[in-house]
Formats: structure tokens, C-alpha cells, sequence
């Protein structure tokens, strides 16, 4: 998809604790009357929309758009299906994010807002295979966090993934805050993106282990 394709307005499934990352797939479970008319209205206008996440009363983002963070991404529905009780099983695939430059009427009860690109056309670029991350740093500090959550993982599996494809798939299965996972869709590249991964788990287990030791 090209610039001159992206829409100038998008509706907006606003879910807390949701990260999808440009050129990951994200699945989603569809329930609320609002958005299942959003997806009916999404899948006869190209499958676009954007996935934001609502942001806390006392939080200050800097946003043009009240309740929404300022950075949301452009996703594709690129499978769709029913269940027995009327929801949606939905599989979206990021595309890029954007800014909320504002926000427009509404529809069927669902929000829908301006977005610009402009300071995330790289995500439009293809990745390249490398982009200066620390690969063995980044995977010791999410596998021994997850270890020492329980948390099953199968690392093995990204050894084949590019940097941006191992950065994503870790970002978007780590037990994260919200506001953790909107610093991470922020994040100026992969690399960066990387590096403050690392910096979270291993500040997470060092607290973790400091506090064992004082019990």
C-alpha cells in the first residue's frame, strides 16, 4: 500500500492493552454492538481501520483527539469469520501508524478520526533483514522475564525471523502494561523499539531479584 492509498479518515476500534506493530497480525475477538457495525462497515470499504488505544483520564498525551492516545495504527482485516453467538473472529494486519490529527462525526456509535502519516512513512518501506539489534541481549531479557512469569515461549521459533519480526512478535506476546505498549508503538524504529524492551525486562527481573533477596 502506497501513500496516495492510505485514508484520510479511519474508524477506530479503541481497545486498552492491544500493540500491533506494522507488518504484524493481530487476532481479535469482536463483541460490542458499536464494533460489529464498524467491522460490517470496515469490510465493504476496503478493510481498513485504525486500532488506538483509549487512554486514562489523568493521562496527558499530547493528542489532538480527547480519550485517544496520539498514535494509532492502520490495520487491514485479513480474515474474517462468525461465531455461533454473534461475535466477529477477526485477524488484523498492521499497516503503519499515524498520528490522530482530529476527529469527525461518528458512526453507529463507533469513532472516527483524521490520521497523518507523514511522520511514519518508513513503516511503508520494506524492513531489512538487520537493523542493529542486540538479538541475543533482546532474548535473554524477554525469556528470562517470561521464565520467571510462567509464561511458555518458544524463542526457538524466531530464529529464522528478521529483527523487525523478532522485535514485533515479542512486543505484541509480552505481558506488558498499556502504557508500556504504547511507549513501545512510539518507538522511532525497530532498534529503538529493541532497546527499550531490554531495558524493561532487565529492570524487571533485576527488581525481582533484588526483592527475593530481601525475603
Amino acid at each position: 500500500m502506497t501513500g496516495a492509498e492510505l485514508p484520510r479518515v479511519v474508524p477506530v476500534f479503541a481497545i486498552s492493552g492491544a500493540l500491533l506493530l506494522p507488518g504484524a497480525r493481530l487476532p481479535l475477538t469482536v463483541f460490542e454492538p458499536r464494533y460489529l457495525a464498524l467491522m460490517d462497515d470496515c469490510l465493504g470499504a476496503g478493510r481498513l481501520f485504525a486500532l488506538v488505544q483509549p487512554s486514562a483520564p489523568d493521562v496527558v498525551t499530547g493528542g489532538a483527539v480527547d480519550g485517544l492516545h496520539a498514535v494509532g495504527t492502520l490495520a487491514r482485516v485479513t480474515a474474517f469469520g462468525e461465531t455461533g453467538d454473534g461475535r466477529y473472529v477477526v485477524t488484523a494486519l498492521g499497516i503503519t501508524r499515524f498520528r490522530l490529527a482530529g476527529e469527525v462525526e461518528g458512526r453507529s456509535g463507533y469513532r472516527r478520526v483524521v490520521a497523518e502519516y507523514g511522520p511514519y512513512v518508513a513503516d511503508l518501506a520494506p524492513s531489512a533483514p538487520t537493523s542493529g539489534v542486540d538479538r541475543h541481549r533482546l532474548r535473554a531479557a524477554v525469556g528470562g522475564y517470561l521464565g520467571r512469569q510462567g509464561v511458555a515461549l518458544d524463542l526457538a521459533k524466531l530464529d529464522g525471523a528478521s529483527d523487525a519480526e523478532m522485535v514485533s512478535a515479542l512486543a505484541m506476546a509480552a505481558p506488558l502494561s498499556p502504557a508500556e505498549k504504547q511507549v513501545l508503538l512510539e518507538a522511532l524504529d525497530v532498534a529503538e523499539r529493541a532497546d527499550m524492551m531490554i531495558a524493561m525486562f532487565e529492570m524487571a527481573l533485576l527488581t525481582e531479584t533484588s526483592s527475593g533477596l530481601l525475603h
